[in-house]
């Protein structure tokens, strides 16, 4: 019967008694990575650059943790350049870790490669298995979260790098650790993978649900015409076509000026963009503004039932301002009040609906990020229904996305629980609270 001792480590808690305990830098050689200078094309001559070169970049290899060791890497570096700078080859066998920006994933060098200063990485010792630290590395997850809390940068800092420890048991059970882990990770992964893929068609189901009643009407018999909108294309024939702003008291943008001097504790409530999401209005994170502030703006209030819509970044997502929201200010985000017949639910799935995006993608500018303005709002071509019929849609939408809803949150809570079991038996294996041995054997 094994029996334990207290690890002195935060995340793993106690471990058999025969392991040690031990900071990665010594029993592993750390090594950190470097970028050649850009400012010397020389060193980046495209049939020079034959040394696989690890960046940021090829981080997405890693980012689900199923895979132990590398791919081909995005970019190569030259010797030259190598000469050059700080990098350094360094062995097949190498583990590295990401510690800036994307923190905390991890891999295993396939072959002889180079990295940028954004990886740690270690070329083991005799006493330590690479897919060992591998598996320990990941298994400590929750300590790397940790290390970079609090951080606008993401990053793990070299002293806090020279300073993690991890649990070393023996070579042999290194071995038998990192091969159970091999026979149970891959079918948790392929369920994981199969509830991933039905998330996806949930999703893809739900926008066609939402597009085809928005577009289409519910009646599939209903003689249908040529709307001449091309992100629309045939609508019913009894529908029309108008632009948003024709059908709305106003299309107006809201606080242009930051408001960040007029906080309060209380006050008239702001909506930001973090507020709004598809077809979802979180009331519960709203800020405050003084009311003189308010005051100022009184042009740009909010009232119960207006739409809400992102300008900038995800732009074109909609949201309805909710019945208990009586009054608001509105910054950064586009405003539409409807007039009285309209019901701004139908208007509001029409806008993030697949079509509803896809003329935002077309209209928008800007490159990093999409923008769009009043104007692309307003001048936005909409399939108007007759008011009667626009009411019996959503109410008919609420139906079937209220049960759609509840499979896609069931799914999805299986998936979280999937990792967390996966992630549990990862720390568990590499402190050692499974017992490998008989299975070894």
């Amino acid at each position: 019967m094994t029996t334990f001792k207290p690890s002195g480590l935060g995340w793993a808690d106690n471990i058999p008694a025969h392991w040690d305990v031990a900071k990665v830098c010594l029993v592993a050689r750390l090594e950190s990575g470097h970028t050649p200078s850009r400012l010397h094309p020389e060193y980046w001559l495209p049939d020079e650059c034959t040394i696989p070169w690890l960046s940021l970049g090829d981080v997405w290899q890693l980012r689900a943790g199923i895979r132990e060791y590398l791919g081909e890497t995005k970019e190569k570096i030259s010797p030259l350049g190598m000469a050059n700078s700080a990098a350094r080859l360094l062995p097949a066998g190498t583990v590295v870790l990401s510690r800036t920006a994307s923190v905390g994933f991890t891999g295993i060098m396939p072959e002889a490669m180079a990295t940028t200063q954004d990886f740690a990485n270690w070329v083991c010792g005799p006493r330590l298995l690479p897919e060992f630290l591998l598996y320990a590395f990941r298994g400590m997850a929750d300590e790397f979260e940790r290390m970079m809390m609090g951080s606008t940068h993401q990053t793990i800092y070299m002293p806090d790098i020279r300073r993690l420890a991890i649990p070393v048991p023996p070579r042999e059970e290194q071995s038998g650790i990192v091969q159970h882990l091999r026979r149970r990770l891959p079918k948790i992964d392929a369920l994981i993978a199969k509830k991933e893929r039905l998330i996806e068609l949930l999703q893809e189901k739900r926008q066609a649900l939402i597009t085809q009643a928005v577009t289409k009407g519910l009646d599939p018999n209903v003689p249908m015409k040529e709307s001449g909108v091309e992100w629309l294309r045939e609508i019913p024939t009894h529908w029309v076509v108008n632009k948003l702003r024709r059908i709305s008291n106003r299309v107006d943008v809201g606080i242009a000026e930051a408001a960040t001097h007029a906080y309060a504790e209380a006050g008239v409530p702001i909506v930001r963009s973090t507020n709004v999401a598809n077809n979802r209005f979180d009331a519960e994170h709203l800020l405050f503004i003084a009311p003189w502030f308010a005051e100022k703006n009184r042009s740009k209030y909010l009232f119960a039932g207006d739409l809400v819509t992102v300008r900038t970044g995800n732009a074109g997502v909609t949201a309805v301002v909710p019945l208990h929201l009586d009054r608001s200010q509105c910054f950064t985000l586009l405003m539409t009040t409807l007039r009285a017949q309209h019901t701004p639910e139908f208007f509001c799935y029409l806008l993030n609906c697949a079509a509803g995006r896809t003329y935002f993608a077309l209209e928008s500018w800007g490159t990093a990020q999409l923008n769009i303005s009043v104007p692309i709002l307003g001048n936005m071509k909409v399939a108007v229904p007759p008011p009667g019929e626009q009411a019996n849609i959503v109410k008919w939408l609420k139906g079937r996305l209220q049960r759609l809803d509840r499979t896609l949150t069931s799914v999805e809570t299986q998936t979280d629980r999937l990792r967390e079991y996966r992630q549990a038996l990862i720390t568990a294996a590499v402190t050692g609270k499974i017992d490998v041995s008989s299975e070894a054997a």
